[in-house]
């Protein structure tokens, strides 16, 4: 089994098993040791980990890091672990007054559910304010399994990680940078987008409309992104079957006219991409499956006519998406353009908490 199978394994478990933790020590017995076993290190070995490490701060002797991970009798990452269900950011501090006066050059803290790794980009032996990398158990990035791959005790290297580390640190306050810029566009970045497709005059009227249209454009371009990934994907998946079933006479000519009929519209198949775009930080994407009929293109949560997520009224004039509440109850939204789809987020991603529960 290789690392990303098994950090996959280790979020299974803390999904199954966090709402069962009262303790801090039941937390740290259940989820954060088993993670740190998937680093390759053994938590019975007080030579590779050394629970309850000794930080001395100051005049406070005998002060205790819940884990040191050691190599040549020397801690290198330092972990403060405390209950799942509580919030990290008030206690950075207590990790940085261990980290201040310990020779290891990484800190995690973590509640089992989330792991902030921290290094000292900024200052020597001293820890920095914000974590270079943030890996969340229920919520995993492939990217992010690979990061943390780099601490597994056969990849361990302290240069390597620093290096990496920095270009992590960078990397997310650009993305930051950016996700501000697509939320609220500032006015240098409008401007320097402005004066590329606008020759005249930018006034404050003129600042002020393409504002507006830049954040649009971002949104747009995003949704275009994801709409060509899904079309790919489902392209490559469609020849694939193709490929692989064999050419099956229909029995019926009645069905075979009425599906005839049915034609899934390219708006249609963008619609969906769309939705399910939305809707992959709820549920895994797989389980939204499309059915299209003669007077709506149907969206469902595991292929199940029981379980409606919404329908695409798109083949008259006007454009609807209708949602459904908790008794199936259908409302139909009039919508502008496909943009105006991820308006619903919220109702679609309740129907689905809906049927899970």
């Amino acid at each position: 089994m290789d690392f990303k199978d098994t950090i996959k394994q280790v979020a299974e478990r803390v999904a199954k098993l966090k709402d069962n933790l009262q303790t801090e020590e039941a937390t740290k017995n259940a989820l954060i040791m088993p993670f740190i076993q998937a680093l390759g290190y053994d938590v019975f070995n007080p030579f590779e980990v050394m629970p309850e490490y000794t930080c001395d701060i100051g005049t406070k002797k005998g002060e205790k890091i819940d884990y040191a991970i050691l190599k040549d009798n020397e801690p290198v990452i330092l972990i403060e672990c405390k209950h799942w269900a509580e919030k990290l950011n008030s206690h950075d501090n207590q990790l940085l007054r261990y980290y201040h006066v310990s020779c290891a050059r990484f800190g995690v803290l973590t509640n089992g559910i989330e792991y902030r790794f921290y290094t000292d980009l900024e200052e020597p032996n001293k820890m920095d304010g914000k974590p270079f990398l943030v890996l969340n158990m229920l919520d995993l990035r492939d990217n992010q399994i690979e990061e943390v791959k780099q601490f597994h005790k056969s990849y361990f290297d302290v240069e390597s990680i620093v290096n990496a580390a920095s270009e992590l640190k960078f990397m997310k306050g650009l993305k930051d940078i950016i996700l501000a810029e697509m939320e609220a566009p500032s006015e240098t970045l409008v401007r320097l987008f402005t004066k590329q497709v606008y020759s005249g005059v930018v006034t404050a009227k003129i600042l002020e409309q393409f504002t507006d249209l830049t954040k649009r454009s971002f949104s747009q371009v995003i949704s275009d992104i994801i709409t060509d990934r899904f079309k790919n994907a489902l392209n490559k998946e469609t020849e694939k079957q193709t490929d692989e079933i064999p050419h099956v006479e229909i029995q019926s000519p009645t069905l075979a006219e009425e599906e005839c009929k049915i034609i899934t519209t390219e708006e249609e198949k963008e619609g969906y991409f769309i939705v399910r775009a939305m809707l992959r930080k709820y549920v895994d994407i797989n389980r939204v499956a499309q059915r299209d009929t003669q007077s709506y293109f149907g969206i469902l949560l595991d292929d199940n006519n029981r379980k409606p997520i919404c329908r695409l009224y798109f083949n008259g004039g006007k454009k609807y998406i209708a949602t459904f509440d908790e008794n199936k109850k259908e409302t139909k939204n009039l919508i502008e353009s496909l943009d105006d789809l991820y308006k619903f987020e919220e109702p679609l991603a309740s129907i689905i908490k809906f049927y899970d529960n």
